[in-house]
């Protein structure tokens, strides 16, 4: 029988890799916070209340979103640490049982 085979692309991605995505979100929804309130100098009218509110409410929304969690953290991992070595049954002959093999932990000695 033959357990379920590990693949990379079942792993969360790394820590890193996580906290640079959270950081390119949150540098580009400040940006535009940024640009708005450049455009709040020049803005007239109702565009001013519009920009205006983009510098207030961006930062909330730039927080938010970059703490929210990739979906693929809820996926189970199978861990390798249950993976066993598998040996061929040593035999008094020398030559090879037909019996099934012995599981041994990796690092054995036979």
């Amino acid at each position: 029988m033959r357990s379920q085979q590990q693949s990379i692309t079942s792993l969360p991605p790394s820590p890193e890799a996580e906290r640079r995505s959270r950081m390119i979100k949150y540098t580009i929804m400040m940006s535009i916070r940024v640009v708005c309130i450049f455009c709040l100098l020049f803005a007239k009218g109702w565009w001013l209340a519009f920009f205006a509110i983009g510098a207030i409410v961006l930062p909330y929304f730039a927080v938010v979103i970059a703490n929210v969690g990739s979906a693929r953290r809820n996926v189970e991992v199978s861990r390798p640490g249950g993976v066993v070595q598998v040996l061929p049954h040593p035999t008094t002959d020398g030559a090879e049982s037909d019996a099934e093999p012995e599981a041994r932990p990796e690092g054995d000695a036979a």
